[in-house]
């Protein structure tokens, strides 16, 4: 029993690859929380996805603006925060179309908040006012706890 939330800090410099760092960082902590290994390469894909968002579209790859990956844990949840520094996420989510993306019709890129979604329990995007943005991702220890 954990008790009081355990908060972990990461700062990130905008320059795509230190994605890697955050989400090994967040497979570390799923682990000792006890996830299943199929739950953390989730976990994992669904991090390294948000933090490439935060750094080419939040940041748009200003080395300038840094990116930062907070980590909550409770008894039952884990909590990945990656906020940016830069002018926000867009409004809604586009829905690829796969079978246009498999015959090269459409650019194979484009697909990472819809694969955030697909991957964790819960998904928020905010835009601050104060500028900046962030995506908060939740995954459950126990799959009945799923939205």
């Amino acid at each position: 029993m954990i008790g009081v939330p355990i908060v972990t800090e990461l700062r990130l410099p905008t320059r795509l690859g230190f994605e890697k760092v955050a989400m090994s960082t967040a497979a570390s902590v799923a682990e000792l929380m006890g996830f299943s290994a199929d739950r953390i390469e989730d976990l994992k894909t669904a991090v390294s996805e948000a933090c490439i968002n935060a750094i080419e579209h939040g940041n748009q790859l200003n080395e300038s603006l840094g990116v930062v990956v907070t980590l909550s844990i409770d008894d039952a949840s884990l909590e990945v925060m990656i906020r940016d520094q830069g002018t926000g996420v867009k409004e809604g989510m586009h829905v690829p179309d796969i079978d246009r993306k498999m015959l090269g019709e459409d650019d194979p890129r484009g697909m990472g908040m819809f694969l955030i979604q697909a991957l964790v329990d819960e998904v928020e995007y905010v835009s601050e006012v104060s500028g900046g943005s962030y995506a908060r991702l939740v995954i459950y220890l126990n799959a009945g706890s799923r939205k």
